[in-house]
């Protein structure tokens, strides 16, 4: 009998979900087998069929949410948020390959053809995160699809449940069950899928230190696509603006959405010193009205739990560490149910630190530095090895064009959060944070591969240079025309 793996709802600590563990072999041969008569389809026969997921997807959208709310511990709010993010996918998907991967022919003299068309990859695998368990692979496996690939997706082990119900939902619409496999399993599990010789590629959303294994892993193996998502350690900037309060809200959004467990929360606030103490008793305040409670609270909460108590503990000795290192505590972090993985937003002025840890810390958990000049600002903004968002918040338009110019990043907003990027637009970033290779908009480019042909109706040849005299030599040989 083989092995279950079983999931549990982070705010109440109950088992939601079991299931065996896959079978990699098996997933990965029937992924192959059934590719090239998914790759023979149309493209239309492809859109068609993730039109009817996405209808799916509505139908179900109720339980969906709920699902999400409860393995990820998320506010059903936002919960319902992802689902509609899943819907709409497919729509931009569609549109996005046709601008990214059109086919092209330009003529040329005497019915010559310079062609470009697309061809999918074959076999990917999708590693999914747990923080947008539907969405986040969604937005790989949609667009794979779409250019004709099939697909091998690994949830992550703190959300199968989730995963599961999303290719149920791609089964029910007429994506082929061996089109589409599930595997269900945990790191080792996952380590076997991409080690897997079958595939021909992976799309992979995570942590930094996952995402460099893999890179290099496949660094012998040029011939498999690779593209990695892996997060970030974004620096929101606030400077001379006379809307406190808003520039507050703005921060809170950026550090706290989501408990802080999403890839482009801000993690370090760079402000402008004269202004600091203001901005800084406006955030507090507004950290301190959240309301941290279970995924179907009323009154709704703001956040959740973190995904599980390792996780928290993980973020409350990292609190613990910056504090005794030369922190200086603006709201501390606290874990209001015994037990379980609640933290309230924490935030600490690191501005006296000699020296700052250069990681995610991936939760509620916002670092804050003073500075006294922009150029200051942008240097302090670009003083990691990640490269995801960053916004600046007021500021002039000539100071946000300086912002844009130097700052080292994929997403660049102004008077924006650093979160919440739009699906019709690329997502990456740079450094640590990926590998040059953008998700959202730009997943098409990576779904699939460019072929150029030179193409003409009729057998034309000819030889004008180089070529001695056949009526004087020997040497000419007729395989030479």
């Amino acid at each position: 009998m083989s092995e279950d793996l079983l999931s549990f709802e982070p705010a109440t600590g109950n088992e939601l979900w079991r299931g065996a563990v896959s079978n990699v072999d098996h997933e990965v041969e029937a992924a192959r087998r059934a590719w090239p008569e998914w790759a023979s389809k149309a493209v239309t026969f492809r859109s068609e069929t993730l039109r009817r997921f996405a209808d799916r997807v509505k139908a179900e959208g109720e339980a969906l949410a709920d699902l999400i709310a409860r393995e990820t511990g998320k506010p059903l709010w936002e919960a319902r948020t992802e689902v509609e993010s899943v819907a709409n996918k497919v729509e931009i998907s569609i549109k996005a390959y046709a601008e990214r991967t059109p086919n092209r022919r330009i003529e040329g003299a005497m019915g010559l053809r310079n062609a470009v068309r697309h061809k999918p990859h074959g076999t990917l695998a999708v590693l999914g995160p747990y923080n947008f368990p539907a969405h986040l692979p969604n937005g790989h496996i949609v667009p794979a699809l779409l250019a004709g690939n099939s697909v091998v997706f690994k949830p992550s082990e703190k959300t199968p449940a989730v995963g599961a119900k999303l290719v149920d939902l791609f089964h029910s619409a007429g994506v082929p069950t061996d089109v589409l496999r599930l595997v269900i399993g945990g790191p080792d599990t996952g380590r076997a899928l991409a080690a897997h010789d079958g595939l021909d590629g992976l799309l992979f959303t995570g942590s930094a230190r996952t995402g460099l294994a893999l890179n290099r892993q496949f660094a012998d193996r040029p011939g498999k696509i690779l593209a990695l998502e892996m997060g970030g350690n974004n620096p929101i900037v606030v400077w001379d603006t006379a809307d406190i309060a808003t520039a507050a809200i703005l921060v809170v959004q950026s550090a706290f959405l989501s408990a802080g467990q999403r890839c482009s929360n801000a993690r370090r606030l760079i402000v402008k010193e004269s202004m600091a103490d203001r901005l800084l008793d406006e955030v507090k305040g507004l950290a301190n009205r959240l309301i941290v409670d279970h995924p179907h609270a009323d009154p709704a909460p703001y956040m959740g739990p973190v995904i599980d108590n390792e996780a928290a503990d993980a973020l409350t000795e990292s609190f613990l560490v910056l504090m005794s290192n030369g922190g200086q505590v603006i709201r501390h972090m606290s874990r209001p149910s015994a037990g379980r993985p609640f933290l309230t937003p924490g935030i600490i002025d690191v501005s006296a630190m000699p020296e700052r840890p250069d990681i995610e810390l991936f939760g509620p958990l916002l670092q804050v530095i003073r500075v006294d000049s922009f150029e200051a600002a942008i240097a302090e903004a670009n003083n990691t090895s990640f490269g995801l968002s960053a916004s600046l918040i007021g500021g002039t338009p000539q100071l946000y064009d300086q912002f844009w110019a130097n700052a080292r990043a994929g997403v660049i907003n102004w008077n924006r959060p650093t979160n919440g990027a739009s699906s019709a637009a690329p997502f990456g970033g740079l450094g640590l944070s990926g590998n040059h290779r953008p998700s959202a908009f730009y997943a098409a480019d990576y779904c699939a591969y460019p072929v150029a042909s030179a193409e003409s109706d009729a057998i034309r040849a000819s030889i004008g240079v180089g070529l001695r005299d056949p009526e004087g030599s020997q040497l000419v040989r007729k395989n030479y025309l």
